[in-house]
Order: structure tokens, then sequence, then C-alpha cells
């Protein structure tokens, strides 16, 4: 079986004016299924490109993409939209959450943009709002909930469509230290289940919580280790005396 996902000499440039910026430089590297993987580095070193890229939210200069098992890297825009809302689930460091919409018609937009009937929309997104702890807050809008049940509500939003991968960009970045512990607890648990996950962070403590590191720099991938990860509920139960978000 191949990698979920895979890139071979992914390069991406950008101009401005006549100075081109060299934002990804031939970067090749695979994920199995079933991965958690963390990708690091400083502003400007990449490592957004790439996510957008892993994400097709761009198109690469030069290069190959495979996305579970097929090649997206030429996919024109509307094919790559396709992709986006079939294989890819979405967190971001803001929520993204429509605020005039409650929880479960949040959740419930991938499956509308699909074409999925009423019914089974709700069915779904019910669901996944249960999976996130969240079946009590369906009918709240966002400014109801917390920062940490917001993100919960995207999370169950990425999931609605039964993703191949969810790739996270800085999802804890709006969040205090329990809550941030919280969201990682649901990315492992998710994991466990066999759901690949790409991590976009810029801190060495939320990386800890992945099984894999890629580092990037000046658009290179730098560094790609392995290592044990923390436990997020383990980390939790020892923090007794701050309340849930």
């Amino acid at each position: 079986m191949p990698p979920i996902l895979a890139t071979e000499a992914l390069t991406k440039d950008y101009r401005l004016g006549s100075h081109v910026v060299h934002a990804l430089r031939g970067v090749s590297v695979a994920i199995e299924r079933g991965e958690f993987v963390a990708v690091m580095g400083p502003s400007g070193s990449g490592k957004s490109t790439f996510m957008n890229l892993l994400g097709c939210l761009d198109r690469p200069t030069a290069g190959r993409y495979w996305l579970d098992g097929r090649d997206v890297a030429g996919l024109d825009r509307d094919a790559l939209a396709r992709v986006r809302n079939a294989r890819i689930g979405f967190v971001f460091q803001q929520f993204n959450l429509l605020p005039r919409t409650t929880a479960l018609e949040n959740v419930e937009l991938p499956l509308l943009y699909a074409g999925v009937s009423a019914r089974a929309r709700r069915e779904r997104a019910g669901a996944r709002l249960a999976a996130v702890g969240l079946a009590e807050r369906a009918a709240h809008h966002p400014s109801q909930l917390s920062g940490g049940q917001q993100q919960r509500v995207a999370l169950a939003r990425a999931l609605v469509n039964d993703p191949a991968v969810v790739l996270a960009d800085e999802p804890t970045g709006n969040l205090d230290t329990r809550t941030s512990l919280e969201i990682l607890g649901l990315l492992q648990q998710l994991n466990g289940q066999g759901l690949t996950i790409v991590l976009v962070t810029h801190e060495h403590d939320i990386a800890a919580y992945a099984s894999r590191v890629l580092l990037f720099r000046d658009g290179r991938l730098l560094a790609d280790e392995r290592q044990v990860p923390l436990d997020a509920a383990r980390a939790i139960a020892q923090r007794p005396e701050e309340a849930l978000a």
C-alpha cells in the first residue's frame, strides 16, 4: 500500500516583481497511513508553503505530490477543490467558524458542498460533534462557546467527510495550556484509531506529542526524526488544579 502522502522534489517559487522567492526547495518525503507528524520550522522556513501544497490549497512550481495514491500536483483548481473536500480535513488556529450558524451547521458545511442530503448531513454532523464531546452544544453559536469548544467544533467539521488525512495548522495557537492538551489528546485519540494527522507548529512543546517531526529551514527539509510522543491524557491528569475549558 502506498504512503498516504508522498512528495518528490516538491518546489514552490513566488515571483515578486523581478525577484523570485524560493519558498520550497525540492522536498521529498513520505508519510505513511496512521502517522502523527509535526511540521516545524521558524518563520519563512517553508513549513506553511509545504502545508498549503499538502492541502491542495496551492500548486507546486515543480515536483510531484501523491495524496492517497493519486498524483495531484498537476490538477487544475476545480479538481483540487474536489480533492480537498473529499480527502482532507483542515483545522486552523483561528477556528474559521461561521459566527451566525450553530455548531451543528458549521460541522455540516463540507457535506453541504458535497451535495449530501439534509437528513444525512444532520446525522453525520451530530455524530462527529458527539465524538468530540459537544453533542449538548450542537445548537450553540460560536460566540456561546469557549475557545477550546470552538476548536473541537472545527475538528468535528474536519472529520465529517471521513478524510484520508487531517492537516492542523497551529491548532493550539489561541488556546491556554490545559485546553491545548485537550485538543492534542483528541488528536492522539483519533490517531490511535488510524487517522493520519499532520500538524504545523513552531512550538517544541506541541511537537512533542507527535511521533515524527519534520524540521524545515530555508525551504528545505532539514531533519526527519521519529520520537516517542508525550501522552496528552497523562499530561492532563497531572494538572488537576486547572478547570476544563
